[in-house]
């Protein structure tokens, strides 16, 4: 499946007590046929009232606490999908992952709504390895000090680390793939972080291209574009709700008064199938 354009697999292994292996989920994305930005894992709920209990995997086998566009897709093979739905009272579900609880609700057909929770502003919390009074932007930069070519970012979490870099012309003059690995395991950055560059279009716009942690450069991140909007709204450069743009669509995102963050967006079905044993490191399976 796919948000968004980034390309999502699901696993359904609820009814059982099987668990992904970081080697397995590197094997599964390496395979041309089973290429994914995030492998999203359904378990059995573990909290009561929750509807399943998710895990996160990203291209390298490490673990991320959240992943908006991922969150929708679930949403659709759990609610859809007559081979993995569970009875399910209406079109809203309550999912559990690492990084807390996430409501997601059906807007339209294949269009979804994830409450993405509350951001993290903090720097102890997103976090940093070092104290920034104020994480609208932090002592960061990258080229000759005198002029360099990103700086200044903002840092905030949605689940996992962001750093956003406003720039005034496009995105796509950035050589992020270059950029992003740089960036990503920076020592400021304890547990890594995913490297977004964002033009502001207006009042209610955002031009975003993303660097994601542990799976590299994507069509599309969902929680970086609610930490863009955060991070744009609190430098005054927009209000509280935008059009994000990212390379594989458009996301919707409001930083609502409640201080919860939703986005909006669609979810595409590619296609269904089983992993081939062959594609498994020795006595992965």
């Amino acid at each position: 499946m796919h948000g968004a354009g980034n390309a999502i697999v699901v696993l359904d292994l609820r009814g059982t007590r099987l668990r992904v292996a970081a080697e397995e989920a590197r094997a599964v994305a390496a395979d041309p046929h089973s290429r994914f930005d995030q492998l999203m894992v359904l378990h059995d709920a573990l909290t009561p009232g929750t509807d399943a209990f998710l895990r996160i995997y990203n291209t390298d086998g490490s673990e991320s606490g959240a992943c908006g566009n991922g969150t929708r897709c679930v949403a659709y093979a759990m609610l859809d999908d007559p081979a993995m739905a569970r009875p399910v009272d209406s079109g809203q579900l309550t999912l559990e992952t690492k990084a807390g609880l996430v409501q997601v609700r059906r807007v339209a057909e294949r269009s979804f709504t994830v409450d993405m929770g509350r951001p993290h502003l903090k720097w102890d919390e997103i976090p940093l390895a070092e104290p920034f009074p104020d994480t609208r932007r932090i002592e960061l930069q990258i080229g000759p000090i005198d002029a360099p070519v990103l700086h200044s970012p903002a840092a905030v979490s949605m689940g996992n680390p962001h750093a956003v870099f406003f720039v005034e012309d496009d995105p796509d003059g950035y050589d992020l793939a270059r950029i992003g690995p740089m960036l990503e395991g920076h020592p400021i950055f304890p547990e890594r972080a995913n490297i977004s560059i964002a033009q502001v279009i207006g009042r209610d716009g955002i031009k975003l291209r993303v660097w994601e942690r542990g799976a590299g450069l994507t069509l599309a991140c969902g929680t970086a574009a609610c930490a863009a909007v955060v991070a744009a709204s609190r430098l005054r450069m927009i209000g509280r709700q935008a059009s994000v743009a990212l390379p594989g669509g458009v996301l919707s995102i409001e930083w609502r008064a409640d201080d919860h963050v939703l986005m909006t967006g669609p979810v595409f079905l590619e296609g269904e199938g089983t992993f081939a044993p062959e594609i498994f490191p020795d006595g992965a399976v």
